[in-house]
């Protein structure tokens, strides 16, 4: 009895499994000629790459047609960058591309790949080691070819931003053999004018003729380079090393110098309405505290020790006159009272009785004498009458039948 019986599909699972697993097949660049090629409705493409030893099929889906930067033709010979796996309906295997060059620039296209990853393994293209570009500066290098939209264009945007600003062109040669070496000797040349940026740039074009922005020496130079760099190579889409280490990318040669050079004018008028702005302040600051330097006087002038004695000067005078006016008061009514008491007095007095014609009589004991059980014939008797003293001798003592 057969042992181990699989199906199609688990065979075709198998298989796409090990192409899956193996680390190279996931991420392969494969050189051919182009063969079979069909642009579906979909916008899949369907080819086949071929050369003298045989064929193999390749697809690019419609959501990897921004790696075809032109359009494919029979005979065209090229570098495909994609993968391989299976495709499980049909039991065959397929290249799954994601990015085609034509052979030439995809030779160049391999070796910017290698690079930059060998110097993004260095550290080179780390936010760690980009400098700041100055905000104001007042001299700008420049390295790019002194003839062309590129140089033409910066010197138009530069001195349009800031006509002030000095502008040292070192005239690069940017294409073809000795470039990388001329736009390096322009770098250090414009380190040694300690300028404040150095701009490194040039207009558009293929792969091929912006090279020499591709090359190592030109991108250890810009990372060595003291000043720093703005890189401006090519078009918006373009991208080279250069761009990756330098201290910032713009997209066009015109954008590096807006990033470059400030706008004067708008400075200019940031800065009088700053002078204006300061100028109020200033009087503001000025009117608040002259306010405050006068209440302050005022607070000193109301606690100068003179003020105080003349305050307490005052008060005692205040409390002098109502000393002096509870003093009044108090005497006006102890005379009123003395004089209620005087006239009491002068009612109860023996001497006010004696002048409304009466006498006080006393013996000679000093007793006053109201009744006659109190005396005897012979005896002396005092009367007092107002004018003075009586002595009588008491002869008889007759008593009042009506009492």
């Amino acid at each position: 009895m057969i042992k181990n019986v699989y199906t199609v599909k688990q065979v075709n699972t198998y298989i796409k499994n090990m192409f899956a697993q193996d680390f190279m097949l996931n991420r392969i660049y494969i050189k051919g000629e182009v063969s079979n090629c069909k642009y579906h409705t979909s916008g899949h493409i369907y080819f086949s790459l071929k050369d003298e030893s045989g064929t193999i099929a390749c697809v690019m889906f419609a959501g990897s047609r921004s790696g075809l930067s032109f359009r494919m033709q029979e005979g065209q010979q090229v570098v495909v960058l994609g993968s391989i796996s299976v495709y499980e309906r049909d039991g065959k295997y397929q290249v799954y591309a994601k990015e085609i060059l034509l052979d030439g620039a995809g030779q160049l296209h391999l070796k910017f790949e290698a690079l930059k990853k060998e110097l993004e393994e260095m550290g080179m293209f780390d936010l760690a080691y980009k400098q700041p570009i100055p905000k104001f500066v007042k001299t700008v290098g420049i390295v790019t070819a002194p003839t062309g939209a590129a140089v033409r264009d910066i010197i138009q945007v530069a001195t349009r931003r800031n006509p002030y600003v000095q502008l040292l062109l070192y005239p690069a040669q940017v294409q073809g053999d000795g470039a990388a070496e001329s736009i390096v000797s322009g770098i250090r040349m414009l380190e040694e004018q300690k300028v404040d940026v150095i701009i490194v740039g040039r207009g558009g074009g293929s792969i091929e003729d912006l090279w020499a922005f591709n090359e190592e020496i030109v991108a250890r130079a810009i990372f060595d380079c003291s000043v720093p760099i703005i890189s401006a190579v090519g078009h918006e889409t373009d991208v080279t090393i250069s761009d990756y280490v330098a201290d910032l990318r713009a997209p066009t040669p015109s954008a590096a110098a807006e990033l470059a050079v400030y706008e004067y004018w708008n400075v200019d008028a940031w800065l009088k309405e700053t002078q204006l702005r300061l100028q109020r302040n200033i009087m503001q600051c000025t009117r608040k505290n002259r306010q405050m330097l006068e209440h302050m006087a005022m607070q000193l002038q109301l606690r100068h020790p003179r003020h105080k004695v003349n305050e307490h000067r005052q008060y005692s005078n205040e409390l002098e006159s109502k000393l002096q006016s509870c003093m009044q008061s108090i005497l006006s009514k102890k005379k009123y009272q003395y004089n209620l008491y005087l006239e009491k007095m002068k009612g109860l007095s023996p001497l006010e009785k004696l002048s409304q014609g009466y006498s006080y009589v006393e013996n000679k004991d000093k007793e006053n004498i109201r009744e006659i059980s109190r005396v005897q014939p012979g005896e002396m008797l005092y009367i007092y009458v107002t004018d003075g003293v009586i002595e009588a001798k008491v002869t008889k003592v007759q008593e009042e039948k009506n009492v």
